[in-house]
C-alpha cells in the first residue's frame, strides 16, 4: 500500500487518481479487461479496500465521462511525495502498454502530465522504459 491510511485525502481523491487511470485506459479507444485489472490493482495499491473497488471504478468512470480537461485529474496528484506520483505514473505506462504499443494520444498524453505532475523528462523516461521492457 502506498498511502498510510491517513495520508488518503479521501473517496474523492481516490476516484479522481482512478479517473486519470482510466482516462488513460479509454484514450486509444479500446477500454479492456486486462486495462481494468491494472487498474485495480493500482486501486488496491492506494488502500482501497477490495469491497470498496467497485464503487470507486464506478464513480471515477462518471468522473471521467464528465470532465473534459485532465486537470481536475491531476491537481491533487501533483503534490504527492515523488515516490507515489511515481507509483501512479508506473500505472499509467502500465496501463498504456498492456497491448505493447503507444500510440501518439498517449505519448501524448504522458508528456502533458509529466509538465502537470513536475515529473522530469528523464525520471518519466525511465519509467517508461522499465514498463516497455516488463510489458514484452
Amino acid at each position: 500500500m502506498i498511502f498510510k491510511k491517513n495520508e488518503i485525502k479521501s473517496n474523492n481523491f481516490l476516484s479522481k487518481v482512478c479517473a486519470l487511470l482510466i482516462h488513460a485506459a479509454k484514450i486509444d479507444e479500446n477500454y479492456t479487461n486486462k486495462e481494468e485489472k491494472i487498474i485495480k490493482k493500482t486501486l488496491k495499491e492506494l488502500g482501497v479496500e477490495d469491497e470498496n473497488i467497485s464503487k470507486t471504478i464506478e464513480d471515477a468512470k462518471i468522473i471521467e465521462e464528465n470532465s473534459n480537461q485532465i486537470l481536475e485529474f491531476t491537481r491533487e496528484v501533483k503534490n504527492l511525495p515523488e515516490q507515489d506520483k511515481i507509483k501512479i505514473v508506473e500505472a499509467l505506462w502500465s496501463i498504456i502498454y498492456s497491448n505493447n504499443d503507444a500510440d501518439i494520444y498517449e505519448t501524448n498524453l504522458m508528456r502533458r502530465l509529466a509538465g502537470l505532475l513536475y515529473i522530469d523528462n528523464k525520471t518519466m523516461g525511465d519509467i517508461k522504459e522499465k514498463i516497455k521492457q516488463n510489458s514484452k
